[in-house]
């Protein structure tokens, strides 16, 4: 159910007194947001420390699970910090984050570490920092401001300038990812188109921005396509690199340190990719060959999990199947709890988005509607792509399962979305039952452009 785009006579309130938000009615933050991120969590350490055999040579036993814990630490005391924040505080906040993951995009563009092929990383002392993870949270708070200040205005042209807008930072931060792969990209404007269907947009104007986004796509594919060369690879097999650095060879990599060399063997991959996904033989038929190694393990993992899987510990493709802790660890949960429990991981995203759905109905301002149904497109949206590409669903693309993948980024960025959920959880989520008090409140903590009313709350 799509919140409804009628306008309200007048916003409420309509004044330039604005409440600070120490003195806004909290509600406890909610159980069930809490609930998946713990289920989340507990599973992921069980799960990362059976997928990473890989590192356990290198790093010693215990070394893989130290590092994943020490950032799920760091996350869940960024969740209970960011929790405890007023949601209005996330407007400057926003821009700011936003300011920054472009110039980290634009810095990684020409200095940025190669990661698998691609520049992508910012080096830092004890980890790589990953700007495109954090694109994706700017999209979210950015389009939340642009959407809540816009799309329920009276004025057509106000309406009209902020699907401009919006469509226009989509199509930035889209460029800005296109270096670095078309997965994170299409996942973006699926975000946005997301976000545009939860504001009730018209059905003419949002066929028009998916056109627009249809065409760009189109455009993005084709160049990929055109620089994508025939020509056999200068290394049939190169270096692969974790998100902390560590290094094995795998098939399907680009270890030419010459960034054209690069960025050709990325095109390669990417069409020898599309080939393999529309290939109509069945894939069990398929020979094992060093193209499809890594996909082709993900596979047999899954298989051999049948439906309650052979438990952790077990696992026969861990130690052979390459990104086994990043990439492809959706094919080790399915190997160590089975069909079941992988279907239990995916149902604890949904269960998510469903409860921001809720919370969104709830709130009686559209900005905080936005923000929270934002962060759980976010994580609900990766995680049904990692989950796809991992089960053969779409073609082979590296995208982290939020909270179970290894990389620091990844986790941190997840974490700041559980967080801003919560806070709209606490401050904002009111219904119908709400007081006059705290309507008048939540109402008057915003800035007068983000005071429209949620129609659902009408």
């Amino acid at each position: 159910m799509a919140f409804r785009a009628n306008n309200p006579s007048e916003p409420r309130g309509g004044g330039a007194t604005v409440t600070p938000p120490e003195a806004a009615v909290v509600n406890p933050t909610d159980t069930h947001i809490w609930g998946v991120y713990y289920w989340l969590v507990a599973i992921s350490v069980i799960e990362l420390y059976s997928a990473s055999s890989f590192e356990i040579s290198k790093q010693g036993l215990y070394g893989p699970l130290a590092r994943h814990v020490l950032f799920l630490f760091i996350g869940y005391w960024i969740i209970r910090i960011i929790s405890r924040i007023h949601y209005t505080k996330f407007i400057k906040v926003g821009h700011l984050v936003t300011i920054v993951s472009v110039l980290a995009m634009i810095y990684v563009m020409f200095f940025g570490e190669v990661v698998n092929g691609a520049k992508r990383a910012i080096a830092l002392p004890f980890f790589s920092l990953q700007p495109a993870e954090f694109i994706k949270i700017s999209a979210v708070l950015t389009l939340a401001y642009v959407l809540g200040t816009t799309q329920l205005k009276k004025d057509e042209a106000v309406r009209n300038r902020g699907l401009k807008w919006a469509a226009g930072l989509v199509l930035m931060f889209s460029a800005l990812l296109f270096s670095q792969g078309l997965t994170n990209t299409l996942i973006l404007m699926a975000l946005c188109v997301s976000m545009l269907l939860l504001g009730s947009l018209e059905m003419q104007k949002f066929w028009m921005i998916m056109g627009v986004f249809l065409v760009f796509a189109v455009v993005a594919l084709g160049v990929k396509m055109f620089l994508a060369s025939d020509e056999p690879a200068e290394k049939e097999v190169f270096e692969l690199v974790d998100p902390r650095g560590n290094k094995f060879h795998v098939p399907e990599a680009a270890g030419s340190t010459s960034a054209n060399a690069t960025s050709r063997l990325r095109d390669n991959t990417w069409k020898n990719r599309i080939k393999a996904f529309a290939d109509t033989t069945p894939r069990y038929e398929r020979p094992l060959t060093a193209k499809n190694l890594q996909e082709m393990r993900s596979y047999m993992a899954q298989a051999n999990g049948g439906w309650t899987g052979v438990w952790p510990g077990n696992s026969r493709e861990t130690s052979r199947l390459p990104l086994a802790f990043s990439d492809f660890i959706f094919a080790i949960i399915v190997e160590d709890i089975g069909f079941l429990g992988g279907m239990f991981i995916m149902i604890l995203y949904l269960w998510l988005l469903a409860r921001a759905y809720f919370i969104a109905y709830k709130c009686n301002q559209m900005y905080p509607a936005f923000l929270v149904t934002g962060c759980a497109l976010l994580i609900a949206l990766q995680a049904l792509c990692h989950m796809a590409i991992v089960s053969g669903a779409g073609p082979v693309s590296g995208q982290p399962l939020p909270l179970f993948s290894k990389g620091g980024t990844s986790i941190l960025v997840t974490s700041m979305a559980f967080g801003i959920m919560l806070s709209v959880s606490r401050f904002a989520a009111r219904g119908n039952e709400a007081t006059r008090a705290e309507l008048e409140s939540d109402r008057n903590s915003l800035p007068e452009s983000l005071q429209a009313q949620n129609p659902s709350q009408a």
